[in-house]
Order: structure tokens, then C-alpha cells, then sequence
């Protein structure tokens, strides 16, 4: 099997399930809360456009390189956004995740925590990933320090590294996780989602 077939994951909290054509209502009902279209530094589709970027992850599922989910929040039954996997390099193997934006109300909730969790018990215990990588753009500094609180390690910084949906260059901040940190960062993640969960 291919390790970008689709998959879905899941626990207690959240259901990551592969992302398909039927999930476009609900992806434009998620991003309706917020306007999230509206936020340069995220890649968030606006109003009618949900199908096409489906379509786009789609594509990039059937080339090899992407394995795009629908995020639902386990309790509600809400489909809450979206996230996947990308860049994938089989020779070592790694992989990225990212493409992850919630609607507004669950920002900063329990769920990112899960979700990332989830993402990252398949690559490396599933996956055997070397290394699992997150990229976003210098001017989010809410997804910096999200993706820090994870236990993700910053590398550095990509300049002029590709164009935001404005036409603006951005600069890509790099995190990563090794294989061998994996354990700590799992313990971690299990006793902040714990904390999380039970101060919602």
C-alpha cells in the first residue's frame, strides 16, 4: 500500500477522515466562521470555492505528494476544517504536515492538539518517518507558537520561499520533529490534550 492511500485516524476527541468531494458544504460552513478566507497568512477557501480546493487536494493525493482529511470534532459530529500531509520523501522516509486551519470557534481549543497528535503517531509509528516537518508563514506567529507548544524544533527560515493567495512573497518559518524525539513529544502531547480537554 502506498503510505499516502487514505486513511482515517482517529480518538476520543477528533476524527480525521480523507477528504472528499461530498466534504465541500461543510468545509464552506467552517470557513464561514471567522471569514478565515480573509487571512493572508492561511491558505482558507472562500465562499464557492471549497469544491476546487478539494479538487486540488484530490489531485495532489492522486500524484503521490499530498493526503488531504476532513477534520470532525468527535462530540458535535462538525466537520471543523481541514489538514494533510505533503512533501512526501519515501527515501528516508519524511513528511510534512500542514494546510491546517479550524473555523474560528475552535481555534486554539483541544483540537489542534488531537489533531497533531493523531498526525504524528501514523508517521512515525506507522510511517517509520526519520522526520516530520511544519512550515508557515514568518507573519503567523500563532501558528509559531502552536506549532512550538507541539515540541517541534524551529530550523530556521525559507526567504522569499513561495507566493501567498494575495500575490505577496512570503518567508516559510521550518519546524521539525525527529524520530528519535518522538517519545517525549508523544508524552507530552498526551498530558497537554488531557489538560486541554478537561478545561475546554
Amino acid at each position: 500500500m502506498h503510505p499516502f492511500a487514505p486513511i482515517r485516524l482517529q480518538d476520543d476527541h477528533v476524527v480525521l477522515e480523507p477528504l472528499s468531494p461530498e466534504h465541500a458544504p461543510a468545509l464552506e460552513a467552517a470557513a464561514a466562521d471567522g471569514k478565515l478566507w480573509n487571512l493572508f497568512v492561511t491558505s482558507v477557501p472562500p465562499p464557492g470555492q471549497a469544491a476546487s480546493y478539494i479538487e486540488r487536494a484530490l489531485q495532489g493525493q492522486a500524484e503521490g505528494h499530498m493526503l488531504p482529511f476532513a477534520i470532525r470534532e468527535r462530540r458535535s459530529g462538525e466537520i471543523v476544517g481541514s489538514t494533510r500531509y505533503y512533501e512526501f520523501a519515501p527515501e528516508l522516509p519524511r513528511l510534512a504536515i500542514g494546510y491546517t486551519w479550524y473555523a474560528k470557534r475552535w481555534q486554539k481549543s483541544h483540537l489542534n492538539t488531537a489533531c497533531k497528535r493523531l498526525l504524528l503517531e501514523h508517521a512515525f509509528e506507522q510511517l517509520g518517518c526519520a522526520a516530520v516537518t511544519f512550515h508557515t508563514d514568518e507573519e503567523n506567529h500563532d501558528s509559531q507558537r502552536a506549532i512550538e507548544r507541539l515540541g517541534a524544533q524551529r530550523e530556521g527560515v525559507l526567504r522569499a520561499h513561495k507566493r501567498r493567495t494575495d500575490g505577496t512573497l512570503r518567508n516559510t518559518v521550518c519546524f521539525s520533529i525527529l524520530a528519535e524525539e518522538w517519545p517525549n513529544v508523544s508524552n507530552w502531547l498526551e498530558m497537554r490534550l488531557n489538560r486541554l480537554a478537561a478545561n475546554p
